[in-house]
């Protein structure tokens, strides 16, 4: 997969979805950006959390979206793993591919 083109595709479905229900998307942007402000736990770690959860619920654009800003947040590869790990014990096998999948991730956007 190749991670950059798909990002790409969602921003512009996401973009075109936002359009048509402007007061949904200004909705969900209101509560990202309230649960992923800096407070008790920081943006490095909430971003580690949502990428953990976006493994385990197979979402691969929350793993892209998600890798993306915990890179911009300063993570490393091995926090990423490490975050990999706790998912695949929350998820099973199935969060292991998901998991595989943010690991090539990380590769390709970092």
């Amino acid at each position: 997969m190749n991670w950059k083109d798909e990002l790409s595709t969602s921003g512009a479905n996401i973009k075109t979805f936002r359009q048509s229900q402007p007061d949904t998307g200004a909705g969900f942007t209101a509560l990202h950006d309230a649960a992923m402000a800096p407070g008790a736990v920081g943006v490095k770690e909430k971003e580690l959390i949502a990428l953990a959860i976006g493994i385990a619920k197979q979402c691969i654009d929350c793993i892209g979206f998600h890798m993306k800003a915990a890179l911009r947040a300063g993570a490393t590869r091995e926090e990423i793993a490490e975050t990999i790990s706790v998912a695949v014990m929350m998820g099973g096998g199935p969060a292991l591919m998901y998991g595989a999948k943010a690991m090539e991730a990380y590769d390709q956007l970092s």
